[in-house]
Protein backbone atom coordinates (compact mmCIF):
# COMPACT_ATOMS: atom_id res chain seq x y z
CA UNK A 1 0.00 0.00 0.00
CA UNK A 2 1.11 3.48 -1.21
CA UNK A 3 1.41 5.56 2.25
CA UNK A 4 0.93 9.52 2.24
CA UNK A 5 1.59 11.50 4.68
CA UNK A 6 -1.21 14.27 4.31
CA UNK A 7 -4.61 14.33 3.91
CA UNK A 8 -4.50 16.50 0.35
CA UNK A 9 -1.78 13.69 -0.50
CA UNK A 10 -4.16 11.07 0.36
CA UNK A 11 -6.81 12.48 -1.79
CA UNK A 12 -4.71 13.16 -4.82
CA UNK A 13 -3.60 9.69 -4.69
CA UNK A 14 -6.70 7.93 -4.77
CA UNK A 15 -7.71 10.31 -7.93
CA UNK A 16 -4.59 8.76 -9.21
CA UNK A 17 -5.28 5.18 -8.35
CA UNK A 18 -8.79 5.37 -9.99
CA UNK A 19 -7.50 6.64 -13.50
CA UNK A 20 -4.67 3.67 -13.53
CA UNK A 21 -7.79 1.19 -12.85
CA UNK A 22 -8.37 2.36 -16.31
CA UNK A 23 -4.72 0.67 -17.18
CA UNK A 24 -5.96 -2.52 -18.79
CA UNK A 25 -8.57 -0.63 -21.21
CA UNK A 26 -5.94 2.28 -22.18
CA UNK A 27 -2.65 0.88 -23.07
CA UNK A 28 -3.67 -1.61 -25.47
CA UNK A 29 -1.37 -1.54 -28.83
CA UNK A 30 1.86 -3.25 -27.11
CA UNK A 31 1.77 -6.23 -24.66
CA UNK A 32 4.46 -7.01 -22.22
CA UNK A 33 5.67 -9.87 -24.07
CA UNK A 34 8.70 -8.34 -25.49
CA UNK A 35 9.80 -6.88 -22.16
CA UNK A 36 9.10 -10.55 -20.67
CA UNK A 37 11.58 -11.55 -22.99
CA UNK A 38 14.10 -9.34 -22.23
CA UNK A 39 13.64 -9.51 -18.65
CA UNK A 40 14.36 -13.53 -18.49
CA UNK A 41 17.33 -13.13 -20.94
CA UNK A 42 18.82 -10.23 -18.36
CA UNK A 43 18.30 -12.57 -15.56
CA UNK A 44 20.14 -15.49 -17.37
CA UNK A 45 23.02 -13.60 -17.34
CA UNK A 46 22.82 -11.88 -14.20
CA UNK A 47 24.91 -13.96 -10.70
CA UNK A 48 22.39 -11.54 -8.30
CA UNK A 49 25.74 -10.75 -6.17
CA UNK A 50 23.70 -7.98 -4.25
CA UNK A 51 19.55 -7.90 -4.32
CA UNK A 52 17.96 -5.01 -3.11
CA UNK A 53 13.99 -4.72 -2.77
CA UNK A 54 12.75 -6.00 -5.88
CA UNK A 55 14.53 -9.14 -6.48
CA UNK A 56 14.87 -10.54 -10.42
CA UNK A 57 12.22 -13.19 -9.79
CA UNK A 58 10.23 -10.21 -8.91
CA UNK A 59 11.60 -7.66 -11.67
CA UNK A 60 9.60 -8.72 -14.77
CA UNK A 61 5.89 -7.81 -12.37
CA UNK A 62 7.59 -4.98 -10.91
CA UNK A 63 8.30 -3.53 -14.37
CA UNK A 64 5.49 -4.33 -15.83
CA UNK A 65 3.41 -2.48 -13.69
CA UNK A 66 5.71 0.51 -13.33
CA UNK A 67 7.57 1.71 -16.81
CA UNK A 68 6.30 2.65 -20.43
CA UNK A 69 6.81 0.27 -23.05
CA UNK A 70 8.52 0.93 -26.01
CA UNK A 71 8.90 -0.44 -29.41
CA UNK A 72 11.13 0.08 -32.41
CA UNK A 73 13.04 -0.91 -35.45
CA UNK A 74 16.47 -0.24 -33.91
CA UNK A 75 16.90 -3.23 -31.83
CA UNK A 76 19.96 -2.00 -29.59
CA UNK A 77 17.67 1.27 -28.35
CA UNK A 78 15.32 -1.09 -27.59
CA UNK A 79 17.17 -3.45 -25.41
CA UNK A 80 19.28 -0.82 -23.90
CA UNK A 81 15.69 0.91 -23.22
CA UNK A 82 14.43 -2.26 -21.07
CA UNK A 83 18.34 -2.96 -19.86
CA UNK A 84 18.08 0.36 -17.96
CA UNK A 85 14.71 0.08 -16.65
CA UNK A 86 15.89 -3.62 -15.20
CA UNK A 87 19.15 -2.28 -13.82
CA UNK A 88 17.03 0.40 -12.84
CA UNK A 89 15.46 -1.57 -10.38
CA UNK A 90 17.94 -3.48 -8.88
CA UNK A 91 19.30 -0.36 -6.97
CA UNK A 92 15.60 0.21 -5.46
CA UNK A 93 16.44 -0.34 -1.81
CA UNK A 94 13.66 -0.22 1.14
CA UNK A 95 15.09 1.33 4.49
CA UNK A 96 13.64 1.71 7.94
CA UNK A 97 13.21 5.47 6.57
CA UNK A 98 11.71 4.65 3.33
CA UNK A 99 12.85 4.33 -0.38
CA UNK A 100 16.50 5.30 -2.17
CA UNK A 101 18.08 4.71 -5.05
CA UNK A 102 22.00 3.43 -5.10
CA UNK A 103 24.50 4.70 -7.26
CA UNK A 104 26.86 1.65 -6.84
CA UNK A 105 25.54 -2.06 -6.65
CA UNK A 106 28.13 -2.77 -3.60
CA UNK A 107 28.95 -0.69 -0.31
CA UNK A 108 31.23 1.97 -1.11
CA UNK A 109 33.24 3.94 1.46
CA UNK A 110 31.95 7.92 0.79
CA UNK A 111 28.50 6.86 0.92
CA UNK A 112 26.07 7.85 3.47
CA UNK A 113 23.79 6.00 5.61
CA UNK A 114 22.31 3.25 3.22
CA UNK A 115 24.91 3.62 0.84
CA UNK A 116 22.99 6.49 -0.50
CA UNK A 117 25.18 8.72 -3.10
CA UNK A 118 23.85 12.11 -4.08
CA UNK A 119 26.06 12.60 -7.03
CA UNK A 120 23.59 11.29 -9.58
CA UNK A 121 20.31 12.53 -8.05
CA UNK A 122 18.82 14.60 -10.97
CA UNK A 123 19.55 11.39 -13.44
CA UNK A 124 17.38 9.26 -10.88
CA UNK A 125 14.92 11.80 -10.11
CA UNK A 126 14.72 12.40 -14.67
CA UNK A 127 14.59 8.52 -14.91
CA UNK A 128 12.11 7.91 -12.25
CA UNK A 129 9.42 10.02 -12.70
CA UNK A 130 8.26 7.92 -15.61
CA UNK A 131 7.93 5.22 -12.51
CA UNK A 132 3.91 4.33 -12.43
CA UNK A 133 4.35 4.56 -8.41
CA UNK A 134 4.89 8.10 -7.36
CA UNK A 135 6.36 6.45 -3.78
CA UNK A 136 9.77 5.24 -4.79
CA UNK A 137 11.07 9.05 -6.53
CA UNK A 138 8.59 10.99 -2.91
CA UNK A 139 10.45 8.92 -0.38
CA UNK A 140 13.93 8.87 -2.15
CA UNK A 141 13.65 13.19 -2.39
CA UNK A 142 12.62 13.70 0.99
CA UNK A 143 15.54 10.93 2.26
CA UNK A 144 17.93 13.89 0.90
CA UNK A 145 15.56 16.69 2.49
CA UNK A 146 14.62 15.30 5.71
CA UNK A 147 16.77 12.47 6.52
CA UNK A 148 19.74 12.61 5.32
CA UNK A 149 20.34 15.65 7.60
CA UNK A 150 20.00 14.28 10.25
CA UNK A 151 22.85 11.56 9.92
CA UNK A 152 26.06 12.01 11.47
CA UNK A 153 28.27 12.82 8.70
CA UNK A 154 25.05 14.57 6.04
CA UNK A 155 26.17 13.85 2.55
CA UNK A 156 23.25 15.59 0.58
CA UNK A 157 26.43 18.58 -0.21
CA UNK A 158 28.83 16.19 -1.17
CA UNK A 159 27.76 16.54 -4.83
CA UNK A 160 26.64 19.18 -6.71
CA UNK A 161 22.58 18.95 -7.77
CA UNK A 162 19.97 20.30 -9.67
CA UNK A 163 17.80 18.69 -7.26
CA UNK A 164 15.23 21.37 -7.55
CA UNK A 165 14.77 21.34 -11.40
CA UNK A 166 14.47 18.04 -11.33
CA UNK A 167 11.98 17.75 -8.45
CA UNK A 168 9.37 20.51 -10.73
CA UNK A 169 10.12 19.02 -14.06
CA UNK A 170 8.94 15.35 -12.25
CA UNK A 171 6.04 17.92 -11.11
CA UNK A 172 5.46 18.23 -14.97
CA UNK A 173 5.06 14.58 -15.12
CA UNK A 174 2.43 14.09 -12.28
CA UNK A 175 0.85 17.24 -11.30
CA UNK A 176 1.31 16.58 -7.73
CA UNK A 177 0.52 19.85 -6.10
CA UNK A 178 0.82 18.77 -2.76
CA UNK A 179 4.20 17.05 -3.00
CA UNK A 180 5.25 20.81 -3.94
CA UNK A 181 3.63 22.43 -1.16
CA UNK A 182 5.20 19.95 1.79
CA UNK A 183 8.60 20.20 0.33
CA UNK A 184 8.99 23.76 -1.09
CA UNK A 185 9.96 25.57 1.97
CA UNK A 186 12.67 22.49 2.68
CA UNK A 187 14.17 23.10 -0.76
CA UNK A 188 14.27 26.50 -0.30
CA UNK A 189 16.43 26.09 2.95
CA UNK A 190 18.58 24.31 1.08
CA UNK A 191 19.49 26.27 -1.81
CA UNK A 192 20.51 29.12 0.91
CA UNK A 193 22.66 26.17 2.27
CA UNK A 194 24.39 26.01 -0.97
CA UNK A 195 24.80 29.99 -1.04
CA UNK A 196 26.62 29.66 2.22
CA UNK A 197 28.64 27.37 1.01
CA UNK A 198 29.45 27.94 -2.62
CA UNK A 199 28.78 31.04 -3.82
CA UNK A 200 31.19 33.88 -3.39
CA UNK A 201 30.96 37.90 -3.81
CA UNK A 202 30.51 37.97 -7.32
CA UNK A 203 27.36 36.30 -7.50
CA UNK A 204 29.19 33.15 -9.16
CA UNK A 205 29.26 29.76 -7.19
CA UNK A 206 32.47 27.78 -7.44
CA UNK A 207 33.17 24.30 -7.01
CA UNK A 208 36.12 21.56 -6.49
CA UNK A 209 36.03 19.27 -9.66
CA UNK A 210 35.70 16.26 -7.29
CA UNK A 211 32.26 17.81 -5.63
CA UNK A 212 30.96 17.98 -9.36
CA UNK A 213 31.56 14.06 -9.49
CA UNK A 214 34.17 15.35 -12.10
CA UNK A 215 37.21 14.66 -10.47
CA UNK A 216 40.72 14.63 -12.21
CA UNK A 217 39.21 16.58 -14.78
CA UNK A 218 41.75 19.36 -17.04
CA UNK A 219 40.21 22.22 -15.78
CA UNK A 220 39.35 21.05 -12.56
CA UNK A 221 41.00 21.63 -8.54
CA UNK A 222 40.63 19.76 -4.83
CA UNK A 223 41.71 23.54 -4.05
CA UNK A 224 40.87 26.02 -5.81
CA UNK A 225 37.71 27.59 -6.06
CA UNK A 226 37.07 27.47 -9.64
CA UNK A 227 34.10 28.81 -11.14
CA UNK A 228 32.73 26.14 -13.50
CA UNK A 229 29.49 26.03 -15.96
CA UNK A 230 28.39 22.69 -14.24
CA UNK A 231 27.17 24.16 -10.29
CA UNK A 232 26.18 27.72 -11.87
CA UNK A 233 24.06 25.87 -14.50
CA UNK A 234 22.46 23.93 -11.85
CA UNK A 235 21.84 26.45 -9.30
CA UNK A 236 20.40 28.81 -12.18
CA UNK A 237 18.08 25.47 -13.53
CA UNK A 238 17.43 25.13 -9.44
CA UNK A 239 16.47 29.02 -9.24
CA UNK A 240 14.07 28.88 -11.97
CA UNK A 241 13.11 25.78 -10.52
CA UNK A 242 12.05 27.45 -7.35
CA UNK A 243 10.15 30.32 -8.70
CA UNK A 244 8.03 28.16 -10.74
CA UNK A 245 7.01 25.91 -7.72
CA UNK A 246 6.82 28.89 -5.55
CA UNK A 247 4.15 30.63 -8.13
CA UNK A 248 2.12 27.42 -8.14
CA UNK A 249 1.68 27.48 -3.96
CA UNK A 250 1.10 31.29 -4.48
CA UNK A 251 4.46 32.08 -3.05
CA UNK A 252 4.37 35.53 -4.33
CA UNK A 253 7.70 35.86 -1.92
CA UNK A 254 9.95 32.95 -3.00
CA UNK A 255 8.46 33.09 -6.40
CA UNK A 256 10.46 36.90 -6.90
CA UNK A 257 13.51 35.85 -4.60
CA UNK A 258 14.38 33.17 -7.40
CA UNK A 259 13.27 35.01 -10.35
CA UNK A 260 15.69 37.34 -9.22
CA UNK A 261 18.49 34.90 -8.77
CA UNK A 262 17.78 33.17 -11.82
CA UNK A 263 18.31 36.26 -14.09
CA UNK A 264 21.55 37.46 -12.02
CA UNK A 265 22.91 33.97 -12.42
CA UNK A 266 22.34 33.65 -16.34
CA UNK A 267 24.04 36.66 -17.02
CA UNK A 268 26.83 36.33 -14.64
CA UNK A 269 27.44 33.01 -16.64
CA UNK A 270 27.31 34.49 -20.04
CA UNK A 271 29.63 37.50 -18.95
CA UNK A 272 31.79 35.14 -17.09
CA UNK A 273 32.17 31.43 -17.90
CA UNK A 274 31.65 32.21 -21.81
CA UNK A 275 34.91 32.20 -23.41
CA UNK A 276 34.78 34.07 -26.69
CA UNK A 277 38.09 33.24 -28.18
CA UNK A 278 37.44 29.39 -27.39
CA UNK A 279 33.82 29.93 -28.30
CA UNK A 280 32.57 28.13 -25.44
CA UNK A 281 31.56 27.67 -22.09
CA UNK A 282 34.38 27.26 -19.92
CA UNK A 283 35.67 27.13 -15.84
CA UNK A 284 37.88 30.35 -15.15
CA UNK A 285 40.15 29.64 -12.31
CA UNK A 286 40.27 31.34 -8.72
CA UNK A 287 42.96 33.20 -9.97
CA UNK A 288 40.61 34.86 -12.90
CA UNK A 289 41.87 33.46 -16.13
CA UNK A 290 39.74 30.48 -18.28
CA UNK A 291 41.42 27.07 -18.21
CA UNK A 292 40.90 26.72 -22.19
CA UNK A 293 40.15 23.87 -22.11
CA UNK A 294 36.89 22.95 -24.13
CA UNK A 295 35.01 20.12 -21.53
CA UNK A 296 31.99 18.71 -22.05
CA UNK A 297 30.86 20.59 -18.71
CA UNK A 298 30.24 23.64 -21.34
CA UNK A 299 27.50 21.68 -22.59
CA UNK A 300 25.40 21.78 -19.43
CA UNK A 301 23.24 25.23 -20.17
CA UNK A 302 21.80 23.85 -22.27
CA UNK A 303 20.23 21.18 -19.91
CA UNK A 304 18.91 24.38 -18.37
CA UNK A 305 17.97 26.73 -21.72
CA UNK A 306 20.67 29.26 -20.09
CA UNK A 307 22.24 30.93 -23.37
CA UNK A 308 20.23 32.73 -25.28
CA UNK A 309 19.26 31.87 -28.65
CA UNK A 310 22.08 33.42 -30.75
CA UNK A 311 24.47 32.37 -33.75
CA UNK A 312 27.06 32.62 -31.60
CA UNK A 313 26.16 30.33 -28.55
CA UNK A 314 24.74 28.17 -30.93
CA UNK A 315 28.58 27.70 -33.12
CA UNK A 316 29.75 25.97 -29.70
CA UNK A 317 28.04 22.80 -30.98
CA UNK A 318 29.74 22.06 -33.82
CA UNK A 319 32.49 20.93 -31.77
CA UNK A 320 30.44 17.87 -30.83
CA UNK A 321 30.57 16.48 -34.08
CA UNK A 322 34.52 17.53 -34.51
CA UNK A 323 36.79 14.56 -34.20
CA UNK A 324 39.40 16.75 -32.78
CA UNK A 325 36.39 17.81 -30.67
CA UNK A 326 34.16 15.88 -29.02
CA UNK A 327 33.24 13.06 -31.54
CA UNK A 328 35.18 9.46 -30.73
CA UNK A 329 34.46 6.09 -31.90
CA UNK A 330 32.23 5.03 -28.60
CA UNK A 331 30.82 8.48 -27.35
CA UNK A 332 31.06 11.98 -26.74
CA UNK A 333 34.57 12.54 -24.62
CA UNK A 334 34.27 15.00 -21.83
CA UNK A 335 37.29 16.29 -23.10
CA UNK A 336 38.24 18.36 -26.62
CA UNK A 337 40.59 15.52 -28.10
CA UNK A 338 42.74 17.74 -29.34
CA UNK A 339 44.18 19.36 -26.10
CA UNK A 340 47.60 18.72 -25.22
CA UNK A 341 46.13 17.24 -21.76
CA UNK A 342 43.77 14.78 -23.21
CA UNK A 343 44.10 11.45 -21.04
CA UNK A 344 46.60 12.43 -19.38
CA UNK A 345 45.75 11.66 -15.74
CA UNK A 346 46.09 7.86 -16.11
CA UNK A 347 43.77 4.97 -17.08
CA UNK A 348 41.05 3.18 -14.40
CA UNK A 349 43.04 4.28 -11.56
CA UNK A 350 40.68 6.80 -9.82
CA UNK A 351 37.98 8.46 -12.01
CA UNK A 352 39.26 10.05 -14.66
CA UNK A 353 37.42 13.23 -16.71
CA UNK A 354 40.12 14.03 -19.01
CA UNK A 355 39.04 12.55 -21.49
CA UNK A 356 37.08 9.46 -21.44
CA UNK A 357 33.54 8.48 -21.76
CA UNK A 358 31.34 9.19 -19.01
CA UNK A 359 27.56 8.00 -19.71
CA UNK A 360 26.80 10.57 -16.83
CA UNK A 361 28.11 13.39 -19.16
CA UNK A 362 26.79 11.50 -22.28
CA UNK A 363 22.83 11.76 -20.49
CA UNK A 364 23.61 15.55 -19.87
CA UNK A 365 25.00 17.01 -23.20
CA UNK A 366 21.76 14.59 -25.35
CA UNK A 367 19.41 16.68 -22.61
CA UNK A 368 21.38 19.71 -23.81
CA UNK A 369 21.33 19.06 -27.57
CA UNK A 370 17.77 17.96 -27.56
CA UNK A 371 16.56 21.18 -26.10
CA UNK A 372 18.48 23.18 -28.40
CA UNK A 373 17.23 21.13 -31.39
CA UNK A 374 13.06 21.91 -29.73
CA UNK A 375 13.50 25.45 -27.94
CA UNK A 376 16.07 27.27 -29.81
CA UNK A 377 15.86 28.30 -33.28
CA UNK A 378 19.75 28.99 -34.30
CA UNK A 379 21.08 25.19 -33.77
CA UNK A 380 24.60 25.62 -35.74
CA UNK A 381 25.52 22.46 -37.71
CA UNK A 382 22.95 20.41 -35.31
CA UNK A 383 20.32 18.17 -36.58
CA UNK A 384 17.72 15.27 -35.27
CA UNK A 385 20.05 12.87 -36.92
CA UNK A 386 22.94 14.08 -34.80
CA UNK A 387 21.05 13.46 -31.70
CA UNK A 388 20.21 10.17 -33.20
CA UNK A 389 23.81 9.01 -33.74
CA UNK A 390 24.81 10.03 -30.89
CA UNK A 391 22.09 8.14 -28.66
CA UNK A 392 22.56 5.54 -30.93
CA UNK A 393 26.38 5.32 -30.42
CA UNK A 394 25.32 5.55 -26.46
CA UNK A 395 22.82 2.63 -26.58
CA UNK A 396 25.76 0.65 -28.22
CA UNK A 397 28.40 1.67 -25.71
CA UNK A 398 26.40 -0.74 -22.86
CA UNK A 399 28.93 -3.92 -23.93
CA UNK A 400 31.47 -5.80 -22.46
CA UNK A 401 32.58 -9.13 -23.61
CA UNK A 402 29.38 -9.57 -25.86
CA UNK A 403 27.10 -9.28 -23.39
CA UNK A 404 25.23 -6.06 -22.55
CA UNK A 405 26.61 -3.99 -19.52
CA UNK A 406 26.72 -0.65 -17.88
CA UNK A 407 29.60 0.47 -16.30
CA UNK A 408 31.48 3.53 -15.32
CA UNK A 409 33.76 5.35 -17.47
CA UNK A 410 35.32 4.28 -20.83
CA UNK A 411 38.26 4.03 -23.33
CA UNK A 412 36.96 6.26 -26.28
CA UNK A 413 38.54 4.52 -28.85
CA UNK A 414 38.08 0.36 -27.79
CA UNK A 415 34.96 0.77 -25.65
CA UNK A 416 36.94 -0.97 -22.59
CA UNK A 417 35.26 -0.19 -19.91
CA UNK A 418 38.59 1.42 -17.63
CA UNK A 419 37.09 0.10 -14.21
CA UNK A 420 36.94 -3.40 -15.69
CA UNK A 421 34.16 -5.44 -14.35
CA UNK A 422 34.45 -4.34 -11.22
CA UNK A 423 31.69 -5.77 -8.56
CA UNK A 424 31.06 -1.67 -7.78
CA UNK A 425 31.06 -0.62 -11.39
CA UNK A 426 28.08 -3.41 -12.55
CA UNK A 427 24.85 -1.70 -13.36
CA UNK A 428 26.57 1.78 -12.35
CA UNK A 429 23.37 4.19 -11.63
CA UNK A 430 24.95 7.68 -12.65
CA UNK A 431 23.29 8.38 -15.78
CA UNK A 432 19.96 8.61 -17.23
CA UNK A 433 18.82 6.88 -20.80
CA UNK A 434 14.70 6.00 -20.13
CA UNK A 435 13.44 9.39 -20.07
CA UNK A 436 16.45 10.38 -23.28
CA UNK A 437 13.80 7.65 -25.52
CA UNK A 438 10.58 9.60 -23.58
CA UNK A 439 10.94 12.92 -22.97
CA UNK A 440 13.88 13.54 -26.35
CA UNK A 441 13.82 10.70 -28.77
CA UNK A 442 10.01 10.40 -29.03
CA UNK A 443 9.60 13.76 -27.36
CA UNK A 444 6.89 13.97 -24.71
CA UNK A 445 7.80 17.39 -23.39
CA UNK A 446 5.86 17.76 -19.74
CA UNK A 447 4.03 21.15 -18.96
CA UNK A 448 2.33 22.52 -16.67
CA UNK A 449 -1.00 22.88 -18.28
CA UNK A 450 -3.66 20.71 -20.13
CA UNK A 451 -1.70 20.59 -23.71
CA UNK A 452 -0.19 17.46 -24.77
CA UNK A 453 3.06 18.48 -26.74
CA UNK A 454 5.55 16.05 -28.55
CA UNK A 455 8.44 17.05 -30.73
CA UNK A 456 9.80 13.91 -31.71
CA UNK A 457 13.70 13.71 -32.49
CA UNK A 458 12.86 10.09 -34.53
CA UNK A 459 14.72 9.59 -37.25
CA UNK A 460 13.40 10.23 -41.22
CA UNK A 461 14.03 6.27 -42.14
CA UNK A 462 11.99 4.71 -39.09
CA UNK A 463 8.38 3.67 -40.56
CA UNK A 464 7.42 2.60 -37.01
CA UNK A 465 7.21 2.87 -33.33
CA UNK A 466 5.19 3.21 -30.36
CA UNK A 467 5.89 4.44 -27.05
CA UNK A 468 3.09 2.96 -24.92
CA UNK A 469 1.58 2.62 -21.09
CA UNK A 470 3.08 6.17 -19.64
CA UNK A 471 1.37 7.11 -16.60
CA UNK A 472 1.06 11.15 -17.35
CA UNK A 473 -1.67 14.04 -15.65
CA UNK A 474 -2.95 10.87 -14.76
CA UNK A 475 -3.85 9.56 -17.65
CA UNK A 476 -2.00 6.72 -19.30
CA UNK A 477 -0.89 7.59 -22.77
CA UNK A 478 0.05 6.08 -26.33
CA UNK A 479 2.26 7.62 -28.85
CA UNK A 480 2.78 5.77 -32.17
CA UNK A 481 4.05 6.07 -35.66
CA UNK A 482 2.64 3.53 -38.16
CA UNK A 483 4.13 4.32 -42.12
CA UNK A 484 1.62 1.33 -42.98
CA UNK A 485 -0.90 1.24 -40.48
CA UNK A 486 -0.31 -2.57 -40.37
CA UNK A 487 1.68 -2.74 -37.64
CA UNK A 488 -0.59 -2.07 -34.48
CA UNK A 489 -3.98 -1.52 -36.56
CA UNK A 490 -4.46 1.94 -35.26
CA UNK A 491 -4.23 3.32 -39.03
CA UNK A 492 -1.90 5.01 -40.94
CA UNK A 493 0.43 7.65 -39.58
CA UNK A 494 1.24 9.48 -36.44
CA UNK A 495 -1.29 9.12 -33.45
CA UNK A 496 -1.22 9.79 -29.88
CA UNK A 497 -4.21 8.42 -27.58
CA UNK A 498 -4.95 9.25 -24.24
CA UNK A 499 -7.06 6.03 -22.10
CA UNK A 500 -7.75 5.16 -25.68
CA UNK A 501 -9.00 7.77 -27.25
CA UNK A 502 -7.37 9.05 -29.80
CA UNK A 503 -6.61 12.54 -29.11
CA UNK A 504 -4.03 13.78 -31.62
CA UNK A 505 -3.27 12.75 -35.39
CA UNK A 506 -1.13 13.58 -38.45
CA UNK A 507 0.28 12.31 -41.18
CA UNK A 508 3.58 12.14 -40.30
CA UNK A 509 5.79 12.30 -37.35
CA UNK A 510 6.88 15.71 -36.61
CA UNK A 511 6.03 18.54 -33.76
CA UNK A 512 2.39 18.36 -32.23
CA UNK A 513 0.50 19.88 -29.80
CA UNK A 514 -3.50 19.00 -28.88
CA UNK A 515 -5.60 18.46 -25.48
CA UNK A 516 -6.28 15.17 -24.15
Amino acid sequence: MIKYRNTIGVVWLIGLLQTVGCLAQSATVLSTEKLKNYVTSFNSIDDEAVINHVPNAQSFDWLSRNIPLFDCPDSTLQTVYYYRWWSFRKHLKQTPEGYIFTEFITKMNHAGKYNAISSALGHHIYEGRWLHDPQYIDDYISFWLYVDPKHTAPRFHAFSSWVDDAVYNRYLVNLDKPFIQKNLLALDVDYRKWQQEKQLASGLFWQFDVRDAMEESISGSRKDKNRRPTINSYMYGNAKALANMAALVNNDTLQNRYRQLAASLKKLTLDSLWNAEDRFFEVKSAKGGFANAREAIGFIPWYFDLPNDTPAYAQQWDQLTDTTGFSAPWGLTTAERRHPLFRTHGSGHGCEWDGAVWPFATTQTLKGLSNLLTKYKNQGRMTKAVFYDELQKYARSHTMNGTIYLGEYQDEKTGEWLKGDNPRSKFYNHSGFADLIISDLVGLKPRADHLLEIHPLIPDHWEWFCLDNVQYHGKILTILYDKSGKRYGKGKGFRVFSNGKEVIRAGKVGPVTGKF
